[in-house]
C-alpha cells in the first residue's frame, strides 16, 4: 500500500456552462467525492460562501470534494486551492475543453433553470483561464466530451495530463 501524504482530494472543475462538468462528475466521481456546486445553491442569499462552507465541512471530515462550477478564472479559483491547502488536500483541476459553439448547442438543449441565456457562455468564454501548476495544482487533465446519437451518456476523452510527479 502507497503512502498517501494528502488527508482528502479537492477536485476543481473548470470549463464552460455546457461543457460536460457534471456529468463528468456523475460519470468519474459521484460515488467516492461529495458534489459542491452552486448550481444546488441557488436558493441560498450566499452562495459563495455556501460553498466555501461545504467544502470545508467535507474535507475536514477526510471525505473527496468536487467543486463543479466554471471556475473559469484563476481569481475564482484561489479561494479553493487556499481551502483545499488549510486542510491538507491534493488539489487536482480537470479542465474539460468545448467550444463555444458546442457549449451553446448543448445549452439549448437543457430545459428550465438549468438552460441559460446565451451571452452567459460567451462571457465566460471570454474570461476563461486554462488551469495552471503555478496556481497550485498537484494535477491537470485537459478533457474532451465525445457525444453521440448511439449513447445514452456522454464520453470523456483525456487529452492530456500534467502530473509533475510524473514527469509528463
Amino acid at each position: 500500500m502507497r503512502y498517501n501524504r494528502w488527508m482528502a482530494e479537492l477536485v476543481v472543475l473548470v470549463g464552460l456552462q455546457a461543457s460536460g462538468k457534471t456529468s463528468f462528475y456523475r460519470a468519474h466521481f459521484a460515488e467516492t467525492h461529495v458534489h459542491v456546486s452552486k448550481d444546488l445553491l441557488r436558493n441560498n442569499r450566499r452562495p459563495e460562501r455556501r460553498q466555501r462552507v461545504l467544502i470545508r465541512e467535507a474535507l475536514a471530515a477526510g471525505r473527496n470534494v468536487v467543486v463543479d462550477n466554471t471556475n473559469s478564472t484563476r481569481e475564482q479559483r484561489a479561494p479553493l486551492i487556499a481551502i483545499g491547502r488549510e486542510f491538507g488536500a491534493r488539489i487536482i483541476a480537470w479542465y474539460l475543453e468545448s467550444t463555444v459553439a458546442d457549449s451553446v448547442r448543448r445549452n439549448r438543449l437543457r430545459e428550465g433553470r438549468a438552460r441559460i441565456p446565451d451571452v452567459g457562455i460567451y462571457a465566460t468564454a471570454a474570461r476563461l483561464e486554462p488551469p495552471a501548476l503555478e496556481e497550485g495544482f498537484a494535477e491537470i487533465h485537459r478533457v474532451r466530451m465525445v457525444e453521440s446519437a448511439a449513447q445514452d451518456s456522454p464520453e470523456f476523452v483525456v487529452e492530456s495530463t500534467t502530473d509533475p510527479s510524473s514527469g509528463r
